[in-house]
């Protein structure tokens, strides 16, 4: 075959090729509903998805060991890793997918020595070259799959981000846990050593006579029911603390030297007020962002599932370096091939492509079942937050105001007991009021802080300077509906 011959063969087979893939048609309409994704995201990334921001965000409590703490447990948490995991699973995924749309190119070398019939002399053959293939892309299967590739990868780094915000949450909640309980304990120890001092009392009293033994019984009842409250409440403290080696990974005694400097200072935000939170903001949390890519990508899918059942076109080459050894005679050259260019189209597959259609769309309808399912839990967590927050604001002064009658009730009946005009019974239940009323007083402080929490876990890793819902904290406006506003 002639230069131009040659040359003119591989115009037209390119050619046709070209037109194929010029003429192809626009992969199916997307299975996905227009009205169940966002035409825009709010902010797809808390913390504008950099590690400074999140611990920026977290300094607001002006307490340097929480933030610590939040470092230390993002760096060792499992959960964390899983999602790393999961990203670079993706990113391979997606390379792979994008990879199809492109032509194969292989090398290969070869040697052989020997006689094919009686006439032809022994000889040696070489060849060295490469090869091609490539299908077309010609009705969007393969676009169709690296899109749902994207989608997921997309996801998975926003599940990485929601991990990160996880943890954060965690660890602050653990943190506050402690902090309460040491707020406790001070109290319960200022109980118990209360008790031990009035048994002691009226033990003398009961012992010169002045006391009857009912009453010194009592009194060492109450002595050393006060003692047990102060074991356990200890135990419940050592607890967290444990739980907190577990979660930051840093070994005990560090972290109690840590915790040492802020013990039973329970943390404290910046003083914001929020009713209502914009429900644009919901698009920032990270599951509601995956749940739409993993919808994004499962109408891929279905797109991709059509396409299978329309014609593969598929284009082949191969080039090489050829030399036979006769001993001789040596030949050498060049060989080449570009074809086949062929069409495969289907015929008869006893239904799988359209199961396989059927399929993809079931899982499409599960992922825009989980989408709206994923909405409105993010309604519910934001509005629940918001309930917590202005009820605990409303609780407070109530709580405070009892704190304070009860303690001086407390502190009246004491002086009066000693003076002898009351009971023990009397300052018994003086007592119990007063623990119970200061118990209830740091417990609504911890419920306070929670919420604050729970409403930064529920926007998704919480709120930037300039953003609706920063704008309506800093109005530190309390009254008003508590939901999430359209």
């Amino acid at each position: 075959m002639t230069t131009p011959t040659r040359r003119a063969l591989l115009a037209a087979t390119l050619a046709t090729a070209a037109a194929l893939a010029g003429c192809a048609s626009a992969p199916p309409e997307p299975a996905a509903d227009p009205a169940l994704l966002p035409a825009q995201w709010y902010a797809p990334l808390p913390h504008n998805g950099r590690l400074a921001d999140l611990s920026g965000w977290w300094q607001q409590f002006d307490d340097p060991v929480l933030s610590q703490l939040i470092d230390a447990a993002q760096a060792v948490s499992p959960t964390l890793a899983s999602a790393r995991s999961r990203v670079a699973q993706s990113q391979a995924t997606r390379t792979g997918a994008g990879a199809a749309l492109l032509p194969t190119l292989d090398a290969s070398a070869s040697a052989s020595r020997g006689r094919s019939d009686f006439v032809t002399p022994l000889s040696t053959t070489t060849s060295a070259g490469l090869q091609t293939a490539w299908e077309i892309d010609v009705f969007g299967a393969g676009r169709a799959g690296r899109d749902a590739a994207q989608y997921r990868l997309e996801g998975a780094e926003a599940s990485w981000h929601d991990a990160r915000v996880s943890v954060a949450a965690e660890t602050a909640n653990a943190y506050l846990g402690l902090r309460a309980c040491e707020a406790q304990l001070v109290q319960t120890e200022a109980d118990a050593g209360s008790r031990a001092e009035t048994a002691r009392l009226t033990g003398l009293s009961a012992q010169a006579g002045f006391e009857p033994p009912a009453t010194a019984a009592l009194s060492r009842a109450s002595a050393a029911q006060g003692a047990s409250l102060l074991t356990a409440q200890r135990a419940q403290c050592d607890i967290a603390v444990k739980g907190l080696v577990a979660l930051t990974a840093i070994d005990e005694p560090t972290l109690r030297a840590t915790l040492a400097a802020g013990t039973a200072r329970i943390p404290q935000p910046a003083e914001l007020a929020i009713d209502s939170v914009p429900a644009e903001v919901l698009n920032q949390r990270p599951d509601v962002f995956n749940a739409a890519r993993e919808l994004g990508a499962a109408s891929a899918e279905v797109s991709q599932a059509r396409a299978k059942r329309l014609p593969r076109v598929t284009l082949a080459g191969s080039i090489s370096r050829l030399r036979v050894d006769t001993g001789d005679a040596t030949q050498s050259g060049t060989v080449w091939s570009v074809g086949p260019l062929a069409v495969t189209l289907p015929i008869f597959d006893a239904g799988v492509r359209r199961a396989n259609v059927d399929a993809a769309r079931a899982r499409y309808d599960e992922a825009a079942s989980l989408y709206r399912a994923k909405l409105r839990t993010a309604v519910q967590e934001v509005e629940q937050a918001l309930v917590q927050l202005d009820s605990s604001a409303a609780r407070n002064e109530n709580a405070r105001i009892a704190d304070e009658g009860f303690e001086q009730s407390f502190r009246a009946t004491e002086a009066r007991f000693k003076g002898g005009l009351a009971s023990l019974f009397e300052l018994e239940d003086a007592r119990r009021s007063a623990v119970q009323a200061h118990g209830t007083l740091i417990d609504l402080q911890r419920e306070r802080v929670a919420a604050w929490i729970t409403l930064y876990r529920a926007l998704g890793g919480g709120w930037r300077t300039g953003t609706p819902v920063a704008d309506a904290a800093a109005a530190g406006n309390p009254s008003g509906p508590t939901k999430a506003t359209p």
